[in-house]
Protein backbone atom coordinates (compact mmCIF):
# COMPACT_ATOMS: atom_id res chain seq x y z
CA UNK A 1 0.00 0.00 0.00
CA UNK A 2 1.41 3.37 -1.02
CA UNK A 3 1.95 5.92 1.70
CA UNK A 4 0.60 9.45 1.61
CA UNK A 5 3.13 11.87 0.22
CA UNK A 6 3.86 14.80 2.50
CA UNK A 7 4.92 18.14 1.08
CA UNK A 8 4.78 21.76 2.16
CA UNK A 9 2.72 24.30 0.20
CA UNK A 10 2.72 28.10 0.27
CA UNK A 11 -0.85 29.33 0.79
CA UNK A 12 -0.07 32.56 -1.09
CA UNK A 13 1.41 31.34 -4.37
CA UNK A 14 1.00 27.54 -4.26
CA UNK A 15 4.73 26.72 -4.40
CA UNK A 16 5.67 23.20 -3.22
CA UNK A 17 8.61 22.36 -0.95
CA UNK A 18 9.98 19.10 0.48
CA UNK A 19 10.46 20.63 3.94
CA UNK A 20 9.06 23.49 5.98
CA UNK A 21 10.55 26.98 5.48
CA UNK A 22 9.88 30.22 7.29
CA UNK A 23 9.82 32.24 4.06
CA UNK A 24 8.58 31.21 0.62
CA UNK A 25 11.36 31.45 -1.96
CA UNK A 26 8.88 32.24 -4.76
CA UNK A 27 6.65 35.04 -3.37
CA UNK A 28 8.89 35.98 -0.39
CA UNK A 29 5.95 35.76 2.05
CA UNK A 30 6.64 34.79 5.67
CA UNK A 31 4.87 32.05 7.64
CA UNK A 32 2.64 30.96 4.74
CA UNK A 33 3.99 27.42 4.23
CA UNK A 34 1.76 24.65 5.60
CA UNK A 35 2.01 20.89 5.64
CA UNK A 36 0.13 19.13 2.86
CA UNK A 37 -0.62 15.40 2.64
CA UNK A 38 -1.64 14.24 -0.79
CA UNK A 39 -4.20 11.51 -1.22
CA UNK A 40 -3.18 7.97 -2.07
CA UNK A 41 -3.03 7.34 -5.79
CA UNK A 42 -4.74 4.28 -7.21
CA UNK A 43 -4.95 2.99 -10.74
CA UNK A 44 -3.62 4.44 -13.96
CA UNK A 45 -2.99 8.16 -13.84
CA UNK A 46 -3.44 8.43 -10.08
CA UNK A 47 -5.79 10.88 -8.37
CA UNK A 48 -5.12 13.56 -10.99
CA UNK A 49 -6.41 11.58 -13.96
CA UNK A 50 -8.86 13.52 -16.09
CA UNK A 51 -8.39 16.80 -14.26
CA UNK A 52 -9.78 18.87 -17.16
CA UNK A 53 -12.64 16.50 -17.89
CA UNK A 54 -11.09 14.14 -20.46
CA UNK A 55 -10.30 10.72 -19.01
CA UNK A 56 -9.17 8.94 -22.19
CA UNK A 57 -6.09 11.19 -22.62
CA UNK A 58 -6.31 10.98 -26.43
CA UNK A 59 -3.92 13.17 -28.40
CA UNK A 60 -5.61 15.35 -31.03
CA UNK A 61 -4.64 18.10 -33.43
CA UNK A 62 -6.15 21.53 -33.04
CA UNK A 63 -8.26 21.30 -36.20
CA UNK A 64 -9.83 18.02 -35.00
CA UNK A 65 -11.24 19.54 -31.81
CA UNK A 66 -14.96 20.28 -31.78
CA UNK A 67 -15.39 24.03 -31.46
CA UNK A 68 -19.13 23.97 -30.83
CA UNK A 69 -19.81 26.47 -28.08
CA UNK A 70 -21.33 25.16 -24.91
CA UNK A 71 -24.71 26.83 -24.50
CA UNK A 72 -24.73 29.14 -21.52
CA UNK A 73 -27.80 29.45 -19.34
CA UNK A 74 -28.87 32.49 -17.37
CA UNK A 75 -28.62 32.62 -13.59
CA UNK A 76 -31.78 34.73 -13.40
CA UNK A 77 -29.80 37.87 -12.50
CA UNK A 78 -28.50 39.97 -15.38
CA UNK A 79 -25.86 41.50 -13.09
CA UNK A 80 -24.66 38.01 -12.09
CA UNK A 81 -24.59 36.97 -15.76
CA UNK A 82 -22.56 40.07 -16.63
CA UNK A 83 -19.85 39.18 -14.12
CA UNK A 84 -19.79 35.57 -15.36
CA UNK A 85 -19.31 36.74 -18.95
CA UNK A 86 -22.86 36.23 -20.23
CA UNK A 87 -24.21 33.35 -18.16
CA UNK A 88 -23.22 30.04 -16.56
CA UNK A 89 -21.21 27.59 -18.70
CA UNK A 90 -22.01 23.86 -18.19
CA UNK A 91 -19.05 22.02 -16.71
CA UNK A 92 -17.49 25.17 -15.24
CA UNK A 93 -16.23 25.59 -11.69
CA UNK A 94 -17.07 28.96 -10.14
CA UNK A 95 -15.64 30.19 -6.85
CA UNK A 96 -17.50 32.94 -4.99
CA UNK A 97 -16.05 34.54 -1.87
CA UNK A 98 -16.98 37.37 0.45
CA UNK A 99 -17.06 38.62 4.02
CA UNK A 100 -19.44 36.95 6.50
CA UNK A 101 -22.88 38.50 6.06
CA UNK A 102 -22.17 39.84 2.57
CA UNK A 103 -25.00 37.76 1.11
CA UNK A 104 -23.28 34.84 -0.63
CA UNK A 105 -25.74 32.21 0.57
CA UNK A 106 -28.69 34.53 -0.06
CA UNK A 107 -27.61 35.22 -3.65
CA UNK A 108 -27.00 31.55 -4.40
CA UNK A 109 -30.25 30.41 -2.79
CA UNK A 110 -32.20 32.92 -4.89
CA UNK A 111 -30.34 31.80 -8.00
CA UNK A 112 -30.84 28.10 -7.33
CA UNK A 113 -34.56 28.41 -6.57
CA UNK A 114 -35.05 30.25 -9.86
CA UNK A 115 -33.00 27.72 -11.87
CA UNK A 116 -34.66 24.71 -10.23
CA UNK A 117 -37.91 25.57 -12.01
CA UNK A 118 -36.30 24.75 -15.39
CA UNK A 119 -33.50 22.27 -14.64
CA UNK A 120 -32.34 19.81 -11.96
CA UNK A 121 -30.49 21.74 -9.25
CA UNK A 122 -28.81 20.53 -6.05
CA UNK A 123 -27.77 22.73 -3.12
CA UNK A 124 -25.20 21.23 -0.72
CA UNK A 125 -24.94 22.93 2.66
CA UNK A 126 -22.17 22.02 5.07
CA UNK A 127 -22.46 24.93 7.50
CA UNK A 128 -26.23 25.20 8.02
CA UNK A 129 -28.95 22.70 8.71
CA UNK A 130 -31.69 22.03 6.19
CA UNK A 131 -34.17 23.79 8.47
CA UNK A 132 -32.08 26.97 8.48
CA UNK A 133 -31.88 27.03 4.68
CA UNK A 134 -35.63 26.38 4.41
CA UNK A 135 -36.39 29.20 6.86
CA UNK A 136 -34.30 31.63 4.80
CA UNK A 137 -36.05 30.58 1.60
CA UNK A 138 -39.45 31.09 3.23
CA UNK A 139 -38.43 34.52 4.55
CA UNK A 140 -37.29 35.56 1.08
CA UNK A 141 -40.53 34.32 -0.49
CA UNK A 142 -38.82 31.87 -2.86
CA UNK A 143 -40.33 28.89 -4.64
CA UNK A 144 -39.26 25.86 -2.61
CA UNK A 145 -40.99 22.95 -4.40
CA UNK A 146 -38.25 22.25 -7.00
CA UNK A 147 -34.85 22.84 -5.38
CA UNK A 148 -33.21 19.77 -3.83
CA UNK A 149 -31.16 20.20 -0.64
CA UNK A 150 -28.52 18.05 0.99
CA UNK A 151 -26.58 18.53 4.22
CA UNK A 152 -23.25 16.77 3.72
CA UNK A 153 -19.52 17.48 4.08
CA UNK A 154 -17.99 14.33 2.57
CA UNK A 155 -16.80 14.98 -0.97
CA UNK A 156 -17.07 11.31 -1.96
CA UNK A 157 -20.68 11.13 -0.72
CA UNK A 158 -21.63 14.35 -2.50
CA UNK A 159 -20.26 13.11 -5.84
CA UNK A 160 -21.97 9.73 -5.40
CA UNK A 161 -25.35 11.40 -4.76
CA UNK A 162 -24.80 13.85 -7.63
CA UNK A 163 -24.23 10.94 -10.01
CA UNK A 164 -27.61 9.57 -8.96
CA UNK A 165 -29.51 12.89 -9.09
CA UNK A 166 -27.92 14.21 -12.34
CA UNK A 167 -28.14 17.94 -11.52
CA UNK A 168 -27.27 20.57 -14.12
CA UNK A 169 -25.98 22.96 -11.45
CA UNK A 170 -24.52 22.21 -8.04
CA UNK A 171 -23.66 24.54 -5.14
CA UNK A 172 -21.12 23.65 -2.44
CA UNK A 173 -21.49 25.87 0.65
CA UNK A 174 -18.69 25.99 1.60
CA UNK A 175 -15.43 24.43 0.36
CA UNK A 176 -13.72 25.04 3.74
CA UNK A 177 -15.94 22.51 5.54
CA UNK A 178 -15.61 19.76 2.92
CA UNK A 179 -13.32 16.80 3.56
CA UNK A 180 -12.03 13.65 1.87
CA UNK A 181 -11.52 10.33 3.62
CA UNK A 182 -7.99 9.80 2.25
CA UNK A 183 -6.72 13.04 3.82
CA UNK A 184 -5.92 12.79 7.52
CA UNK A 185 -5.89 16.52 8.31
CA UNK A 186 -8.91 18.46 9.58
CA UNK A 187 -11.45 20.18 7.27
CA UNK A 188 -10.33 23.66 6.30
CA UNK A 189 -6.64 22.77 6.20
CA UNK A 190 -4.52 23.29 3.11
CA UNK A 191 -4.57 19.57 2.31
CA UNK A 192 -8.35 19.19 2.57
CA UNK A 193 -9.24 22.39 0.70
CA UNK A 194 -6.80 21.71 -2.12
CA UNK A 195 -7.75 18.06 -2.68
CA UNK A 196 -11.49 18.64 -2.22
CA UNK A 197 -11.54 21.50 -4.74
CA UNK A 198 -9.50 19.47 -7.25
CA UNK A 199 -11.77 16.44 -6.88
CA UNK A 200 -14.96 18.49 -7.24
CA UNK A 201 -13.58 20.36 -10.25
CA UNK A 202 -12.73 17.09 -12.03
CA UNK A 203 -16.18 15.74 -11.23
CA UNK A 204 -17.89 18.88 -12.61
CA UNK A 205 -15.98 18.79 -15.89
CA UNK A 206 -16.37 15.06 -16.45
CA UNK A 207 -20.15 15.21 -15.89
CA UNK A 208 -20.72 18.68 -17.43
CA UNK A 209 -22.20 20.03 -14.20
CA UNK A 210 -21.93 23.73 -13.45
CA UNK A 211 -20.50 23.88 -9.94
CA UNK A 212 -20.40 26.90 -7.63
CA UNK A 213 -18.05 26.75 -4.65
CA UNK A 214 -18.45 29.16 -1.74
CA UNK A 215 -15.16 30.25 -0.13
CA UNK A 216 -14.34 32.06 3.09
CA UNK A 217 -12.10 35.12 3.21
CA UNK A 218 -9.26 36.09 5.56
CA UNK A 219 -8.99 39.19 7.73
CA UNK A 220 -7.42 41.20 4.89
CA UNK A 221 -10.31 40.33 2.55
CA UNK A 222 -8.52 37.79 0.34
CA UNK A 223 -9.80 34.29 -0.29
CA UNK A 224 -8.83 31.82 2.44
CA UNK A 225 -6.98 28.61 1.61
CA UNK A 226 -4.14 27.89 -0.80
CA UNK A 227 -3.67 30.16 -3.79
CA UNK A 228 -3.73 27.11 -6.06
CA UNK A 229 -7.48 26.89 -5.31
CA UNK A 230 -8.02 29.95 -7.52
CA UNK A 231 -5.87 28.46 -10.27
CA UNK A 232 -7.83 25.23 -10.73
CA UNK A 233 -11.29 26.84 -11.00
CA UNK A 234 -12.65 28.68 -14.05
CA UNK A 235 -14.17 31.80 -12.48
CA UNK A 236 -13.32 33.61 -9.26
CA UNK A 237 -15.71 36.31 -8.09
CA UNK A 238 -16.00 38.32 -4.88
CA UNK A 239 -19.15 39.66 -3.25
CA UNK A 240 -18.16 42.83 -1.42
CA UNK A 241 -20.03 45.17 0.88
CA UNK A 242 -20.14 45.92 4.58
CA UNK A 243 -23.01 44.66 6.70
CA UNK A 244 -24.25 48.21 7.34
CA UNK A 245 -24.43 49.04 3.64
CA UNK A 246 -27.52 48.61 1.50
CA UNK A 247 -25.53 47.71 -1.60
CA UNK A 248 -23.35 44.78 -2.57
CA UNK A 249 -20.87 44.68 -5.44
CA UNK A 250 -20.05 41.47 -7.29
CA UNK A 251 -16.63 41.68 -8.94
CA UNK A 252 -14.92 39.17 -11.21
CA UNK A 253 -11.23 38.52 -10.50
CA UNK A 254 -10.74 35.64 -12.94
CA UNK A 255 -12.89 34.40 -15.79
CA UNK A 256 -11.97 31.89 -18.47
CA UNK A 257 -15.22 32.56 -20.32
CA UNK A 258 -15.41 36.36 -20.33
CA UNK A 259 -13.91 39.66 -19.31
CA UNK A 260 -12.40 40.16 -15.86
CA UNK A 261 -13.03 43.12 -13.54
CA UNK A 262 -16.72 43.14 -14.43
CA UNK A 263 -18.86 44.74 -11.75
CA UNK A 264 -22.40 43.80 -10.75
CA UNK A 265 -24.34 45.84 -8.22
CA UNK A 266 -27.11 44.52 -5.96
CA UNK A 267 -29.26 46.10 -3.30
CA UNK A 268 -29.87 44.21 -0.05
CA UNK A 269 -33.55 44.25 0.91
CA UNK A 270 -35.80 42.33 3.27
CA UNK A 271 -36.68 39.93 0.45
CA UNK A 272 -33.13 39.26 -0.67
CA UNK A 273 -30.77 40.80 -3.19
CA UNK A 274 -32.23 43.00 -5.92
CA UNK A 275 -30.41 44.04 -9.08
CA UNK A 276 -29.38 47.66 -9.59
CA UNK A 277 -29.84 48.28 -13.31
CA UNK A 278 -28.24 51.73 -13.25
CA UNK A 279 -25.32 51.65 -10.77
CA UNK A 280 -24.22 55.20 -11.63
CA UNK A 281 -27.48 56.53 -10.17
CA UNK A 282 -26.77 55.20 -6.67
CA UNK A 283 -23.17 56.40 -6.66
CA UNK A 284 -24.26 59.89 -7.78
CA UNK A 285 -26.70 60.52 -4.95
CA UNK A 286 -25.25 63.96 -4.28
CA UNK A 287 -26.67 66.82 -2.28
CA UNK A 288 -28.11 69.88 -3.98
CA UNK A 289 -25.61 72.18 -2.30
CA UNK A 290 -22.17 72.41 -3.87
CA UNK A 291 -19.28 71.56 -1.57
CA UNK A 292 -15.52 71.94 -2.08
CA UNK A 293 -13.47 68.81 -2.68
CA UNK A 294 -16.11 66.84 -4.58
CA UNK A 295 -16.05 65.88 -8.26
CA UNK A 296 -17.53 63.11 -10.43
CA UNK A 297 -15.28 60.80 -12.44
CA UNK A 298 -15.99 58.07 -15.00
CA UNK A 299 -14.51 54.64 -14.36
CA UNK A 300 -14.41 51.71 -16.76
CA UNK A 301 -15.53 48.51 -15.06
CA UNK A 302 -15.21 45.49 -17.33
CA UNK A 303 -17.40 46.35 -20.33
CA UNK A 304 -19.31 49.40 -19.10
CA UNK A 305 -18.63 52.90 -17.76
CA UNK A 306 -19.49 53.82 -14.19
CA UNK A 307 -19.93 57.33 -12.79
CA UNK A 308 -18.63 57.70 -9.25
CA UNK A 309 -18.12 60.68 -6.97
CA UNK A 310 -14.72 61.17 -5.36
CA UNK A 311 -14.24 63.40 -2.32
CA UNK A 312 -11.12 64.98 -0.88
CA UNK A 313 -10.49 66.86 2.35
CA UNK A 314 -7.31 68.90 2.79
CA UNK A 315 -6.87 70.39 6.27
CA UNK A 316 -4.01 71.89 8.26
CA UNK A 317 -2.17 69.23 10.27
CA UNK A 318 -1.16 69.65 13.89
CA UNK A 319 1.19 66.66 13.60
CA UNK A 320 4.78 66.66 12.52
CA UNK A 321 3.99 63.92 10.00
CA UNK A 322 0.71 64.82 8.19
CA UNK A 323 -1.71 61.97 7.52
CA UNK A 324 -2.44 60.55 4.06
CA UNK A 325 -5.59 58.42 4.07
CA UNK A 326 -7.18 56.96 0.93
CA UNK A 327 -10.42 54.93 1.13
CA UNK A 328 -11.27 53.21 -2.15
CA UNK A 329 -8.14 54.53 -3.91
CA UNK A 330 -4.48 53.53 -3.86
CA UNK A 331 -2.53 55.34 -1.15
CA UNK A 332 0.77 55.12 -3.06
CA UNK A 333 -0.84 56.78 -6.06
CA UNK A 334 -2.16 59.55 -3.81
CA UNK A 335 1.37 60.25 -2.59
CA UNK A 336 2.64 60.32 -6.17
CA UNK A 337 -0.08 62.74 -7.31
CA UNK A 338 0.66 65.06 -4.39
CA UNK A 339 4.29 65.18 -5.53
CA UNK A 340 3.23 65.90 -9.13
CA UNK A 341 0.88 68.63 -7.90
CA UNK A 342 3.71 70.26 -5.97
CA UNK A 343 6.25 70.03 -8.78
CA UNK A 344 4.06 70.96 -11.75
CA UNK A 345 1.11 72.72 -10.08
CA UNK A 346 2.96 74.85 -7.56
CA UNK A 347 0.76 73.75 -4.62
CA UNK A 348 2.50 72.76 -1.38
CA UNK A 349 0.57 70.34 0.88
CA UNK A 350 3.40 69.02 3.05
CA UNK A 351 1.83 70.54 6.17
CA UNK A 352 -1.72 69.40 5.35
CA UNK A 353 -3.67 66.27 6.28
CA UNK A 354 -5.12 64.71 3.13
CA UNK A 355 -8.17 62.43 3.18
CA UNK A 356 -9.62 60.84 0.03
CA UNK A 357 -12.85 58.83 -0.23
CA UNK A 358 -14.56 57.13 -3.16
CA UNK A 359 -18.31 57.33 -2.50
CA UNK A 360 -20.32 54.12 -2.40
CA UNK A 361 -17.56 51.78 -1.31
CA UNK A 362 -16.17 51.39 -4.84
CA UNK A 363 -12.50 50.41 -5.06
CA UNK A 364 -10.65 52.21 -7.84
CA UNK A 365 -7.49 50.72 -9.32
CA UNK A 366 -7.31 52.26 -12.80
CA UNK A 367 -5.34 55.39 -13.68
CA UNK A 368 -8.28 57.40 -15.04
CA UNK A 369 -8.94 58.60 -11.46
CA UNK A 370 -5.76 60.72 -11.43
CA UNK A 371 -7.12 63.95 -12.88
CA UNK A 372 -10.35 63.84 -10.88
CA UNK A 373 -8.42 63.21 -7.67
CA UNK A 374 -6.10 66.17 -8.26
CA UNK A 375 -8.98 68.53 -9.01
CA UNK A 376 -10.78 67.37 -5.85
CA UNK A 377 -7.63 68.02 -3.80
CA UNK A 378 -7.16 71.52 -5.23
CA UNK A 379 -10.86 72.27 -4.78
CA UNK A 380 -10.68 71.41 -1.08
CA UNK A 381 -7.33 73.16 -0.59
CA UNK A 382 -8.59 76.41 -2.14
CA UNK A 383 -12.11 75.98 -0.66
CA UNK A 384 -13.67 76.42 -4.11
CA UNK A 385 -16.63 74.29 -5.19
CA UNK A 386 -16.60 72.62 -8.59
CA UNK A 387 -19.76 72.69 -10.77
CA UNK A 388 -22.31 69.96 -10.11
CA UNK A 389 -22.56 69.17 -13.82
CA UNK A 390 -18.80 68.63 -14.28
CA UNK A 391 -17.28 65.22 -14.97
CA UNK A 392 -13.53 64.52 -15.10
CA UNK A 393 -11.24 61.66 -16.10
CA UNK A 394 -7.66 61.27 -17.28
CA UNK A 395 -4.26 59.87 -16.32
CA UNK A 396 -1.59 62.21 -14.95
CA UNK A 397 2.07 61.50 -15.76
CA UNK A 398 5.07 62.29 -13.58
CA UNK A 399 6.04 65.18 -15.83
CA UNK A 400 2.60 66.78 -15.47
CA UNK A 401 1.22 65.64 -18.82
CA UNK A 402 -2.37 64.41 -19.15
CA UNK A 403 -2.43 61.01 -20.82
CA UNK A 404 -5.45 59.45 -22.57
CA UNK A 405 -7.37 56.50 -21.13
CA UNK A 406 -9.18 53.64 -22.92
CA UNK A 407 -12.83 53.97 -24.03
CA UNK A 408 -12.87 57.77 -23.72
CA UNK A 409 -15.80 58.22 -26.12
CA UNK A 410 -17.98 55.76 -24.21
CA UNK A 411 -17.17 57.49 -20.91
CA UNK A 412 -18.21 60.88 -22.26
CA UNK A 413 -21.43 59.47 -23.74
CA UNK A 414 -22.33 57.88 -20.39
CA UNK A 415 -21.82 61.21 -18.61
CA UNK A 416 -23.99 62.99 -21.18
CA UNK A 417 -26.80 60.47 -20.60
CA UNK A 418 -26.82 61.39 -16.91
CA UNK A 419 -27.19 65.10 -17.63
CA UNK A 420 -23.62 66.35 -17.22
CA UNK A 421 -23.00 69.54 -19.20
CA UNK A 422 -19.22 69.88 -18.93
CA UNK A 423 -16.29 67.46 -19.13
CA UNK A 424 -12.53 67.88 -18.64
CA UNK A 425 -10.70 65.07 -20.44
CA UNK A 426 -7.29 64.39 -22.05
CA UNK A 427 -7.03 66.07 -25.43
CA UNK A 428 -6.50 62.70 -27.13
CA UNK A 429 -9.87 61.54 -25.75
CA UNK A 430 -11.77 64.42 -27.33
CA UNK A 431 -14.83 63.14 -29.23
CA UNK A 432 -14.71 63.43 -33.02
CA UNK A 433 -18.28 64.70 -33.20
CA UNK A 434 -19.78 67.36 -31.00
CA UNK A 435 -22.07 66.08 -28.24
CA UNK A 436 -25.29 68.06 -28.02
CA UNK A 437 -25.74 69.90 -24.74
CA UNK A 438 -22.24 69.10 -23.47
CA UNK A 439 -19.02 71.12 -23.48
CA UNK A 440 -15.90 68.96 -23.62
CA UNK A 441 -12.56 70.55 -22.72
CA UNK A 442 -9.41 68.77 -23.83
CA UNK A 443 -6.19 69.46 -21.94
CA UNK A 444 -2.54 68.45 -22.37
CA UNK A 445 -0.93 69.51 -19.10
CA UNK A 446 -1.84 69.69 -15.45
CA UNK A 447 -1.51 73.47 -15.40
CA UNK A 448 -4.34 73.75 -17.94
CA UNK A 449 -6.65 71.73 -15.69
CA UNK A 450 -5.90 73.93 -12.66
CA UNK A 451 -6.99 77.00 -14.61
CA UNK A 452 -10.59 75.73 -14.54
CA UNK A 453 -10.78 75.85 -10.71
Amino acid sequence: MAKNKTSYVCTECGADYSRWLGQCNECKAWNTISEFRQAKSSGRGGSFSGFAGAVDAKVQTLDAIDLTDLPRFSSGFSEFDRVLGGGIVPGSAILIGGEPGAGKSTLLLQTMCALAANMPALYITGEESLQQVAMRAKRLGLATDKLKLLSETSVESICHIAEREHPKILVIDSIQVMHMADIQSAPGSVSQVRESAAFLTRFAKQHHIAMILVGHVTKDGSLAGPKVLEHCIDCSIMLEGSTDSRYRTLRGNKNRFGAVNELGVFGMTGTGLKEVKNPSAIFLNRGEEQTPGSVVMVLWEGTRPLLVEIQALVDHSALGNPRRVAVGAEQNRLAMLLAVLHRHGGLQMNDQDVFVNVVGGVKVSETSVDLALILALVSSFRNISLPQDLVVFGEVGLSGEIRPVPSGQERINEAAKHGFKKAIVPINNMPKNKIEGMTVIGIKKLSEALEHI
